[in-house]
């Protein structure tokens, strides 16, 4: 039985001739966590199970939650052990996005039009793991295949760049840059900060200042014109950097007033160097994380063990993007929240600093990681639209560590799609497809393609 058809979450006909525009536009993402190292080597799969589970953390939830015991899921299981105890959760998705994120894995890269069940599941592991050994399906042809014209990974300052140099000289079709995330600077309250200042030989604020400064410039020559922070929680506090700074590399505890009060010296560092390079800054606020400290103790962070914050954000954000403005030091900023509470907050902080020459210079980010599934989408679209001008939208990103992720942009497209195709049927918008186009592919591709300067 088919789960992928022509119509899969297009409700009006509407919404099916707007999907024509918008399902054949080139992909731009601009903010995902692929690996650099296997696209230079242009990584082989060795099956089914490395592709679609390897290092996805949304898909080790589901199974957790299921009670399928670790062994299966990070543990020392076959890969085909590990792909038969996810057959087994699958038809019990229902509702859940994974379910159809796997489904469109399965029918955009290897045709598979039956639904994933444990009686599906070998027939499936067989058919897709002759294709996965054919010319084609390495992590170059999957991503040539997904209609990718530009992506971004996320890398730390001290990165060399060495696979992105490699992916450029090897002639690869499709733009693979670097993006700047320098949470390890930043986040002097956390374990790896001394090792990290340590194995940069960073002695000194001043030092720690002009290593950021020579990093940007560094990526920037190498094509980087995104930078990424993970804020957990929103702070903006002033007072003397480097003395907090000097206490922890004496090794003494700091507070949290201290942390935000380096955290937010360097940050303003960073939104003025972003500025005059001409770059994007991303905040991405609000997460949880490593929650349980045995499995973190186990295997680490970003294997599912993270969740929504519900601190507040308003006031230290409004305070923070107004320090940058104040020095004209507000870059191109790209606000994204994990908690749908903040929708409303984030939609109108935008409006206080929108400027020319830029149409949408801040930008309401796309659903971000437990937002990212329908109801997520279209709240923050709603809200978008509600509350700035949706057309302006940069659009959508996968934020993913999966090369078949790309389907995710197809989803997006339907729900976005559907959206205006409700809102023209209802009678609120008129059925004029020149702009009704003109919208779509603004915010499938244009409006990415435009913002972020690739090309210069």
């Amino acid at each position: 039985m088919s789960i992928i058809n022509d119509r899969f979450m297009l409700k009006n006909e509407t919404a099916v001739k707007l999907y024509e525009y918008a399902k054949d536009m080139p992909i731009i993402d601009y903010h995902c966590h692929l690996n650099p190292q296997m696209i230079a080597s242009d990584y082989r799969f060795r099956n089914l199970a490395d592709l679609l589970l390897g290092g996805d953390h949304y898909k080790w939830r589901q199974m957790r939650t299921y009670g399928v015991d670790e062994f299966y899921i990070t543990g020392g299981a076959s890969d085909y052990e590990k792909f038969q105890r996810f057959a087994e959760v699958v038809p019990f998705m229902i509702g859940n996005p994974i379910y159809h994120w796997t489904h469109l894995e399965l029918k955009r890269y290897f045709d598979v039009d039956e639904a994933l069940t444990p009686e599906s599941a070998e027939r499936i592991w067989n058919h897709c793991n002759a294709l996965l050994a054919s010319d084609g399906y390495t992590a170059k042809g999957l991503i040539e295949r997904s209609n990718v014209k530009v992506l971004c990974t996320t890398d730390d300052p001290a990165d060399d760049l060495r696979y992105h140099k490699e992916i450029k000289e090897s002639g690869f079709c499709v733009k693979v840059l670097p993006t700047f995330r320098p949470d390890k600077v930043l986040n002097i309250d956390k374990e790896t900060f001394l090792p990290y200042m340590q194995a940069n030989g960073l002695k000194s604020f001043a030092e720690v200042r002009a290593f950021i400064c020579e990093k940007v410039k560094f990526f920037h020559e190498n094509g980087c014109r995104l930078s990424d922070h993970a804020l957990d929680r929103m702070f903006y506090k002033t007072g003397d950097a480097e003395a907090v700074f000097n206490k922890a590399m004496r090794g003494e505890a700091i507070t949290d007033d201290e942390a935000e009060i380096y955290k937010t010296d360097l940050l303003l560092l960073c939104a003025k160097c972003y500025t005059e390079a001409g770059w994007t800054m991303q905040l991405h606020i609000g997460a949880l994380r490593n929650n349980n400290a045995r499995m973190y103790r186990a295997l680490g962070p970003d294997v599912g063990f993270d969740s929504i914050n519900d601190g507040d954000v308003a006031e230290q954000l409004s305070a923070l993007l107004n320090a940058m403005d104040e020095k004209e030091a507000l870059p191109k900023t790209i606000l994204y929240n994990l908690n749908p509470k903040d929708n409303y907050v984030l939609a109108t902080m935008l409006g206080n600093f929108q400027a020319a020459p830029f149409k949408g210079k801040l930008q309401f980010g796309s659903g971000w990681w437990f937002n990212d599934q329908r109801d997520g989408m279209e709240a923050q679209l709603r809200a978008l639209a509600n509350l700035s001008l949706l057309p302006c939208f940069v659009g959508m990103l996968t934020d993913s560590r999966s090369f078949v992720s790309y389907p995710r942009h197809e989803y997006f497209r339907r729900i976005l799609c559907n959206l205006l195709g409700t809102w023209v049927e209802d009678g609120e918008y008129p059925a004029d497809f020149n702009y009704l186009e003109k919208i779509v592919k603004d915010v499938c591709f244009c409006n990415a393609d435009s913002y972020f300067g690739f090309d210069a």
